[in-house]
């Protein structure tokens, strides 16, 4: 057993006591998961680096993670399954997914239940540390991995950054959206690289060496800044290649959240296991960046423990696209994104494909099913995640440019006039996250209803054999999925919206020979043809005809969209939202009446000339949402709250109340 201990140093009652009946009262736990690998077993082979890692001395490489836990206080009334939130960051997500809970601001404090969901299904939802660059901050749970040595110590090597800011920066940290910093070696290296662009399909502009400079700050040990003379101007994309030293072993985060499932579904009451008899299922869920991260973990075939048992009976790659990401990289950054600088992309699908360019073949889940341990997966995305340029390719042959076949364990769903993060009403232009703005207010699509369900299904899927709802995304053989930038005539006159003028397409990138095995010797990557960048086709109103389509698109009072041009206070007005994470939509209202449409030009029909009336809006919007319940995407305990928000946007938009 890879957990040799799972110190638990708080637990206390979840939510002050409350019962979530049928589960009753939960019980909050919290400490460090403490682990022990062998870096022989072939269970391990794919961890980058392993073999360089610090031993002990029966010849096992430790590391620890942060770890919490909701469980039922009562045994017998759980649901005996296990939810794994794959932390987004060192975030817990899944409560604010599928709980509708608040936005985190601290935390360092508990989480806080929402509507319940989780709870009243009995679920025992648990949370593990994988991403070994987590910053310090108070709450946020990380890796404590050891670093790989070489026969002189750390080692050394190249490393790319990439920024985008929204306001006028002279300084910046050296990592991804200030994670834990790879400092320069030399402050002087006259070889590093900085690169300007404006679109990440154009090319890069050199930025003078003498124009900017590596910047040791007091009390470091260690250069951990860049500085450009002139400041980092909003919204350009900066590229800066340069020579580290030390390396993390990152992969180890794959071994943590196999091996905390496999503890927690597998371990005994003498192993020092909390959920000892308790669970025989467990589902893992990773939004974006920890989608990305469980799309790598199936392609690594690590799903399988030192013992050879699944880890995981099913998972939901959320919003991660075709993406993965620098989970095994040496020198890695776990926390970087976006498909412009990725250094593995191909294959993309869950079936072979080839690259009719490359000629290169492969499947995301060739490792898993050459074992016959393969989880049941469910990959869900926005129209987000397709107008960034990549999530059509999941499900797209390259050679014959049709549907590419299915593997029968996955499902792909597509969440229709939504963008990266759940809609949030009313209308706001912008995002106090990061200060990002858009030129249209961002989307307003609440896609929760079909998480819940999605999960509901998995789990039938997984313990009871009952086949998951058929997948729906936009369709190269029926025409629903269509190029990008073949959209621009669909939103003519539509007042306030500017569409694209470049759209944006995932690129072949080549970072060397050795890629394959964890390591990016080419930096920057040589540039070569970009992939088919494919979304749903559009129906009059400018809402897309494919996926799963919620009454925000079947009965509407607004046009939906997955991408959003960033505001010209923002800097790059030409570029979509969303090149450094962050993807964003907009939601554009139909005007109230037939005389308001036509005094700003719109051509799309008013709320007054759809509907009736309040009350025939919303039984059309009760009878659309009956059939997705029908259809098995949406629970039938999620049809008050989709009438209640229909209701919401109906009076704002024609009432403006």
């Amino acid at each position: 057993m890879a957990v040799v201990k799972l110190d638990i140093t708080q637990r206390e009652p979840f939510a002050a006591g409350e019962a979530f009946d049928p589960a009753g009262p939960y019980e909050f736990l919290q400490g460090t998961a403490h682990f022990a690998v062998d870096p022989l077993h072939p269970r391990n082979a794919a961890i980058t680096d392993l073999e360089l890692a610090p031993r002990e001395t029966d010849g096992t490489v430790a590391f620890s993670a942060g770890f919490a836990m909701l469980q039922p206080a009562d045994a017998g009334r759980g649901n005996r399954r296990m939810f794994f939130d794959v932390m987004n960051r060192g975030r817990k997500t899944v409560l604010q997914r599928f709980n509708d809970g608040p936005d985190i601001v601290d935390h360092s404090l508990p989480p806080r239940p929402g509507n319940g969901f989780l709870m009243r299904r009995g679920y025992t939802v648990v949370w593990c540390g994988w991403q070994a660059d987590v910053p310090p901050t108070p709450g946020l749970m990380g890796l404590q991995t050891p670093e790989a040595l070489g026969p002189q110590g750390s080692l050394q090597g190249r490393i790319l950054c990439q920024f985008q800011v929204n306001e006028s920066t002279p300084q910046l940290l050296l990592s991804d959206r200030e994670h834990t910093p790879h400092p320069a070696a030399d402050i002087n290296e006259a070889g590093a690289l900085l690169q300007v662009r404006d679109h990440p399909n154009a090319p890069a502009t050199e930025i003078p060496r003498a124009a900017w400079s590596f910047v040791q700050t007091e009390g470091d040990a260690a250069p951990h800044y860049v500085h450009l003379h002139a400041g980092f101007e909003p919204g350009r994309i900066y590229q800066l290649v340069y020579t580290t030293r030390g390396s993390r072993i990152v992969g180890l985060g794959f071994a943590a959240v196999r091996d905390i499932a496999s503890f927690l579904k597998h371990g005994g009451v003498d192993d020092g296991n909390p959920c000892a008899g308790r669970l025989d299922y467990a589902y893992a869920f990773g939004a974006s960046q920890s989608g990305r991260f469980l799309r790598q973990m199936l392609y690594h075939g690590l799903m399988e423990d030192e013992a050879e048992r699944l880890s995981l009976d099913g998972i939901i790659p959320h919003v991660a696209g075709g993406m993965r990401g620098e989970f095994n990289l040496r020198f890695g950054q776990p926390s970087k994104d976006v498909c412009f600088i990725i250094p593995e992309m191909f294959p993309f699908t869950d079936t072979p494909q080839t690259d009719p360019l490359t000629g290169r073949r492969g499947a995301l889940l060739t490792n898993l099913e050459a074992r016959g341990k393969v989880p049941k997966v469910m990959f869900t995305n926005t129209s987000a995640e397709y107008w960034r340029g990549d999530a059509a390719l999941i499900h797209t042959d390259l050679e014959t440019m049709c549907d590419q076949p299915e593997s029968p364990s996955v499902r792909r769903y597509h969440f229709a006039g939504t963008h990266h993060t759940s809609g949030l009403f009313p209308l706001a232009g912008w995002r106090a996250a990061d200060g990002m703005r858009g030129q249209l207010p961002f989307n307003t699509v609440d896609f929760n209803p079909l998480l819940r369900a999605a999960l509901i299904n998995l789990d039938r899927w997984a313990s009871e054999g009952v086949p998951a709802p058929a997948s729906r995304h936009p369709s190269l053989d029926d025409g629903t999925g269509v190029p990008s930038d073949s959209l621009e005539a669909a939103f003519p006159g539509l007042p306030g919206v500017c569409f694209p003028r470049k759209v944006t397409r995932a690129m072949r990138l080549d970072y060397g020979p050795e890629t394959e095995h964890g390591r990016t010797v080419r930096l920057p990557a040589a540039e070569g043809e970009t992939y088919p960048a494919l979304v749903s086709d559009v129906d009059a109103d400018g809402n897309e005809r494919a996926g799963i389509r919620l009454p925000d698109l079947t009965v509407p009072v607004a046009t939906h969209t997955g991408w959003n041009l960033r505001h010209e206070a923002v800097g790059n007005p030409d570029l979509v939202i969303g090149i450094t994470g962050g993807l964003a939509g907009w939601t554009l209202p139909f005007a109230a009446t037939r005389a308001n449409r036509e005094a700003t030009g719109d051509p799309r029909p008013s709320i007054d000339e759809r509907y009736s009336s309040r009350e025939e809006y919303l039984r059309r919007v009760r009878a659309a949402t009956q059939e997705l319940i029908a259809a098995g995407y949406v629970l039938a305990v999620d049809l008050p709250r989709i009438g209640a928000a229909a209701s919401a946007r109906y009076d704002a938009f024609r009432h403006g109340k």
